[in-house]
């Protein structure tokens, strides 16, 4: 990558309609949601002036066909547990609901269409981190995606953001949908959260106690992966 870096993201006070929703998108397998992604969501709506974030766990995430995943049911009850005491934020099952690959510009269209706000008209962004970031262009219809949502790209260690000169090579045209996030600079993964399961080591602090207590009654990771079931 080349070039400097685009501004960070800044919180606005510019006016707008009233029955505008500024909604953020954060998608993902979250198997199992983590501190890091509730951190990222908090500074979203802070960095991002938005109104609510939307948690959309995949129904059929494209990008792992063929992996070990935890049944969708399970994935959706640790999120709804997770944001239990977040006023501002919520979970949608719009992916799991949705047959086929879950791809996040049929889901980005769904609720500009208003299908998840009652018809109010969105203002849409989608947060992906960096690393998910620099594989847009190879996502199912990355040009659509842009057209209907901003993205908001947040740092994540080894990483880089995305530059000026990547984005006009890569993402021709559509630079000035992008915005990079300050933080949260948190080195978490659901990987090693289920290996760490998987071992009968602790995940305190890593997810919350509703969560880690989700995985421990229902007996989630203990199995090696490849035994595991697909969703």
């Amino acid at each position: 990558m080349t070039g400097d870096r685009p501004a960070a993201a800044r919180t606005t006070d510019a006016p707008r309609p009233a029955a505008t929703a500024r909604i953020g998108m954060l998608g993902g397998t979250f198997d199992p949601i983590h501190t890091g992604h509730l951190a990222l969501a908090r500074v979203a709506l802070d960095q991002l002036g938005l109104d609510h974030i939307l948690f959309v766990p995949a129904g059929q995430p494209p990008h792992k066909r063929g992996r070990p995943i935890t049944p969708a049911e399970d994935r959706l009850a640790m999120v709804d547990l997770a944001i239990d005491d977040e006023p501002r934020f919520a979970v949608s099952r719009i992916e799991i609901d949705r047959p086929g690959p879950s791809y996040t510009a049929d889901t980005a269209e769904a609720l500009v269409a208003g299908r998840e706000t009652d018809d109010r008209p969105i203002e849409l962004t989608v947060i992906l981190s960096a690393e998910s970031f620099a594989d847009l262009p190879s996502w199912h219809d990355p040009a659509r995606l842009l057209r209907l949502a901003r993205i908001a790209v947040a740092p994540r260690p080894g990483h880089p953001a995305p530059t000026p000169g990547w984005l006009a090579q890569r993402l021709p045209g559509f630079a000035d949908r992008v915005v990079v996030l300050e933080g949260p600079h948190l080195d978490i993964s659901a990987s090693d959260i289920r290996a760490r399961v998987a071992a009968g080591r602790p995940i305190d602090q890593l997810v919350p106690p509703r969560v880690a207590a989700y995985i421990e009654a229902h007996h989630l990771y203990r199995e090696p992966p490849s035994r595991k079931g697909q969703s």
